[in-house]
């Protein structure tokens, strides 16, 4: 296997660990009462969803796309 697709399951597993640690984040009872009263998530989860979703996605793109033998 090409190490650049070994990257890109590793990008795509990290990723996926942020969005599980942000949807985890974003149930908690400080988490919900601050969305009711704000209307958004804090930032600390809201960049554990972005970081998941760019890393699973560049992982992605890495895994499928990247060179082949």
């Amino acid at each position: 296997m090409h190490p650049v697709r070994i990257v890109g399951i590793v990008a795509l597993v990290v990723g996926v660990v942020l969005i599980a640690l942000g949807y985890n984040a974003s149930q908690s009872f400080a988490e919900e009462l601050s969305e009711s009263l704000t209307g958004r998530y804090s930032d600390e989860t809201t960049w554990y969803f972005i970081g998941g979703v760019a890393s699973a996605t560049l992982g992605l793109l890495l895994a499928v796309f990247g060179k082949k033998r």
